[in-house]
Order: structure tokens, then sequence, then C-alpha cells
């Protein structure tokens, strides 16, 4: 009896690893830009091509649809999403609305964490390779900051952005719409108004940083870019 519930148990982990193996090796087939916007995902061209039972690939869909890396309406073959202006916007003003408090938070304390520091020294050794290679140690050095307060509920409060906010990034990236030296100049400048106990100027840097990003994205979508799009944008 014990035997075959442990049998069991070790079947339904099996499945899980398989659905979690399709998920990550979709997401970073759409994150990367090997999918397209609007790029069709049926469920059982992508059981085929992973060789996987069509349940597991329908669930691997899912968990990017809860990702919201994926659209699907009713009846219909879930498609890589195609953001537009207003939502990219809603993405860097959602994310900005987090970041901005932990960075006041991190001064109060003057915490600069050594995570931060190292990735932002990956994304400088970078400068001269592909701008979409920017993007993971980037994530990562915004994530750290997240992550440095310790609060378990802020940083899964930022897990439910992280794969829309890597999205983005990876369209900016992806179109080279900021130069790698600006990114990691003014992610040291943050760090040193941390250390310096400046929380106001860091969040105010902040959404100098992602205002930049957020309307140069938003004009490639098709928009109209603000003010926040130019190098040197007015105080």
């Amino acid at each position: 009896m014990h035997l075959g519930y442990h049998r069991r148990m070790a079947s339904k982990l099996a499945v899980v690893s398989i659905i979690d193996a399709v998920t990550d090796a979709l997401r970073t087939r759409v994150l990367s830009g090997a999918l397209a916007p609007g790029t069709p995902l049926a469920e059982v061209e992508i059981a085929d091509e992973y060789e996987v039972a069509r349940p597991t690939a329908k669930a691997a869909i899912e968990n990017l649809v809860r990702e919201r890396l994926l659209v699907r309406s009713a009846h219909k073959t879930a498609r890589v999403v195609r953001l537009t202006p207003d939502d990219a916007r809603d993405v860097y003003r959602s994310r900005e609305i987090v970041e901005a408090e932990v960075l006041r938070t991190l001064a109060r304390a003057r915490t600069v964490p050594d995570a931060a520091r190292a990735a932002n020294d990956e994304i400088a050794a970078l400068a001269d390779a592909s701008p979409r290679d920017v993007v993971e140690p980037d994530m990562r050095f915004h994530r750290s900051l997240i992550d440095a307060i310790g609060s378990e509920r802020t940083s899964r409060m930022y897990d439910t952005l992280a794969s829309e906010v890597v999205f983005c990034m990876s369209q900016v990236q992806g179109a080279s719409l900021l130069p790698t030296d600006v990114i990691v100049d003014e992610h040291a400048r943050l760090l040193a108004l941390i250390e310096a106990g400046d929380g106001d100027a860091a969040a105010a840097l902040l959404s100098v940083h992602l205002g930049r990003a957020r309307e140069r994205l938003a004009e490639r979508l098709g928009g109209v870019a603000g003010p926040e799009a130019s190098d040197s944008p007015p105080s």
C-alpha cells in the first residue's frame, strides 16, 4: 500500500517536472524573441515538438497564459502576446510603484545589496555584447533590490509582474533602445543614492530610468513617445 502510494507520488512529480520543463522552454523562446508577438502555439504542435502528451502541452501553455506572455480567448489557439503602448506603460508604471518604495526603504537603512553591485558589474562587462544579453543581469539587478528588504510578500508581489517586465526588457534591448553604458551608469547612481540614504532622489532617478525605457518602447509599439524618452528629460 505504501509502495503504491509512493509510486503514484513519483508519477505525479514526474508529470509536474515535464510541465515545468516545457513551460521554461516556451518562456525562453518568447522572451528571447524566437517566438514573435502574435505567433500561435497550438497544443498539438507543442506536444509533437517536445514529444510530450497533449495535456502536458496544454498545461505549459496555460502557465504562460497566467504569466500574460500568451493570450487565448475561448476556444482559440494561444498566441504570443502583442503589447500595445498602453500595455507597456502599465507594466513600467506598476513596477515603478513597487520599486520606488523599495528604494526608499533600502535608503533608510543605507542597505546596498552585494547582488545588485554584482549584477551591474556583469552588465558593464557586456558593453560590447548583444543588447539582449543585458536583459538577465538587468532584471537580476532590480530583483535583488526588491529581495533585499526581506519581505516575502513584496517579493511575491513583484513575481506577478516579473514575466511581463522581462518581456518588455527583451523588446527594449532587442531593438537597441537603451545603450548599455546608460543602464550601468544609472544603476550605479541608484546604488550610490541608497548608500547615501537619499531615498527620494533614488526614486526620482528610478522614474527617469524606467520612464525612458517605457516611452521608447511605447513609441516602438506604435505610440507617441512622451518627453521621458529623451536622454535629458525636463526636470
